[in-house]
């Protein structure tokens, strides 16, 4: 009907297999997750190698020390994230330079432990594209050990509302999610980098973190969520509140989640979890804090995180199912 794709770009489509971006975190854990052009891999490890120079257990999980950290991780994490990441096919990305513990060091030593960074002091001010929340992820992990972690999106419930006849499925909408207009970046959260504009046959850059985590070489978590850019972020906090503060699969995907990504620059708190001690504490450091909703009254939510843990000592796979969705489940 006069649209702009023809047979031929269908058939010129293939699918992609990429190797899966691989680090470490505080010596015994492995952290794989997924490559360009998702930015999900990259920035995570980006920012778990930021945050292993801390004490987050000494200072308490959500303390406003321990926040403060967090997201000035996050702000550092994400100004990468915007300045490089995009498909690799079409930009070259120093992925060994962004992943490495070097690169972590130096973005350590900007941070000041009793004041908030602004964001533009990070990187020039740029423009990020739009991502939906609306994706779905699961966890897998079957009797012999194989584990999956499944993160995909249509961009937007029911994907752009059309169905080409005959083939029964959505087609997507993802054409959102490439930086939109070149150079142009709002503190609303766009950005116009090159790296993710938009080009012929090139793949978009998403958010999307699922993620395996192995102990000593054996499978341990596997973990991931919706969400659109808080994706990471999420992801990044199941990880942590595991293995830096010792909590199980269940309570890690119940903790109150925070989000920073670069800009706006706003921290994002979920709000009944945190005491007003904590958010004025946070303000005091230079923190613009954010706790409530999009709804009148309501409190800001992150994320769907269903999450799986293996119990070394009774090889138990352990579900955390996320009640922050209606219709949250697991099986084992």
């Amino acid at each position: 009907h006069g649209g702009m794709i023809d047979r031929a770009d269908l058939a010129k489509y293939q699918a992609v297999v990429r190797q899966p971006i691989r680090g470490t975190y505080r010596g015994e854990y492995e952290i794989i997750a997924m490559p360009p052009p998702s930015s999900g891999g990259i920035t995570m490890t980006m920012m778990l190698n930021i945050l292993e120079g801390y004490d987050l257990k000494g200072l308490g999980h959500n303390s406003s020390r321990s926040i403060h950290l967090v997201a000035e991780s996050m702000r550092r994490g994400y100004g990468d994230r915007a300045q490089y990441l995009g498909d690799q096919d079409f930009v070259e990305i120093p992925v060994d330079r962004l992943m490495s513990k070097e690169h972590a060091a130096k973005h350590r030593a900007t941070i000041n432990p009793y004041a908030a960074t602004k964001s533009e002091d990070v990187g020039p001010k740029l423009t990020l594209a739009e991502e939906s929340t609306e994706t779905t992820h699961y966890s897998v992990v079957d009797q012999w050990g194989n584990a999956v972690s499944n993160t995909y999106t249509l961009e937007g419930g029911y994907g752009s509302h059309i169905v080409i006849t005959g083939t029964g499925f959505l087609t997507n909408n993802e054409m959102g999610d490439f930086n939109p207009v070149p150079g142009v970046t709002l503190a609303n959260g766009q950005i116009g980098t090159p790296p993710n504009l938009i080009e012929p046959e090139k793949r978009m850059l998403s958010s999307m973190t699922p993620a395996i985590v192995e102990k000593n070489g054996e499978l341990f978590l596997v973990a991931g969520s919706p969400g659109g850019r808080t994706i990471i972020n999420t992801t990044m906090q199941i990880i942590m509140n595991v293995i830096d503060h010792g909590m199980n699969i269940q309570q890690a995907v119940d903790a109150p989640r925070i989000h920073h990504q670069w800009f706006p620059d706003r921290l994002n708190i979920e709000g009944e979890g945190t005491s007003r001690d904590v958010v004025d504490a946070l303000t005091t450091l230079g923190h613009t804090v954010n706790t409530k909703g999009f709804a009148p009254g309501s409190f800001y939510r992150q994320g769907d995180g269903h999450s799986i843990m293996i119990d070394f000592e009774t090889g138990y796979r352990l579900g955390g199912p996320d009640s922050r969705s209606n219709g949250s489940a697991f099986g084992h």
